[in-house]
């Protein structure tokens, strides 16, 4: 039986409007934010976030979908911001921030920068089970395209805030660990199941005005006997962190 598909073209202003998105000044001023990828995508269908519309160069996918819009390839690149386009991309509307919540075991991250870092940090912060990602005013937005790609789909499943960080911890009672490169070492550290793990800037760690609120100061240890390595990645950091986390809470 032969399919009558018929692709669409971009309006000037969708293409205009897509690409803008890219800059933080444009979401916030547009209320939207750009995902591509099938995987990705097929998620959000399924959760809270709306969705506008769906650009796809594949008739097949989401058959069902009835905001979807078929385009060309070309017509994709053009928006797409992926060096090798995925086959879909959709336009969707920024939720509103939930309040924040103290209890549990939360990340703090102070003044991340990289987007790739914080894409794995809520990946990690997913696949461990932590419910609430806090950030500073200056971490890079979680709506920037490269974040969203690398979570993989992972912000959907974890609270993601952004706040003054000096203000929040004024009134924050649980321990606060902080991760410096001289500390407690990680792996004699029993981490409370009701504290915030505060991770710094990939450069310069965290910020002097928020060390008068650490109770504790941890460090994974460098076991190599090589000194080249100065440092571990954020993300890195924050696996290692996690994983003896609940490495603790499994063994009780």
């Amino acid at each position: 039986m032969h399919l009558d598909i018929s692709f669409q073209m971009l309006t000037n202003n969708e293409t205009k409007l897509i690409n803008s998105l890219v800059k933080k000044k444009f979401r916030q001023k547009y209320n939207k934010f750009i995902v591509e990828g099938v995987k990705i995508i097929g998620e959000l269908r399924n959760g809270p976030v709306k969705i506008h519309k769906i650009f796809s160069t594949d008739p097949s996918v989401f058959p069902d979908e009835n905001l979807i819009e078929l385009i060309s390839e070309n017509e994709l690149k053009k928006i797409s911001q992926l060096v090798q386009p995925n086959t879909v991309l959709a336009l969707c509307e920024i939720p509103d921030e939930k309040p924040i919540q103290t209890e549990g075991l939360i990340l703090v991250l102070d003044d991340v920068r990289d987007p790739g870092n914080l894409g794995t940090i809520i990946r990690m912060a997913d696949w461990f089970g932590i419910e609430q990602i806090l950030c500073s005013n200056e971490t890079v937005d979680l709506y920037n395209p490269k974040v969203i790609q690398a979570t993989m789909g992972s912000f959907l499943r974890v609270q993601i805030n952004y706040t003054d960080l000096n203000e929040f911890f004024k009134n924050y009672k649980n321990p606060v660990l902080g991760t410096f490169m001289k500390g407690e070492n990680i792996y004699e550290t029993q981490i409370p199941k009701n504290a915030a793990i505060v991770l710094g800037n990939e450069a310069n760690g965290i910020s002097e005005e928020l060390n008068s609120f650490m109770t504790d100061k941890i460090s994974i240890p460098r076991f190599g006997k090589s000194q080249m390595t100065e440092s571990l990645n954020v993300a890195m950091a924050t696996a290692i962190i996690l994983s003896q986390s609940a490495s603790q809470n499994f063994k009780k």
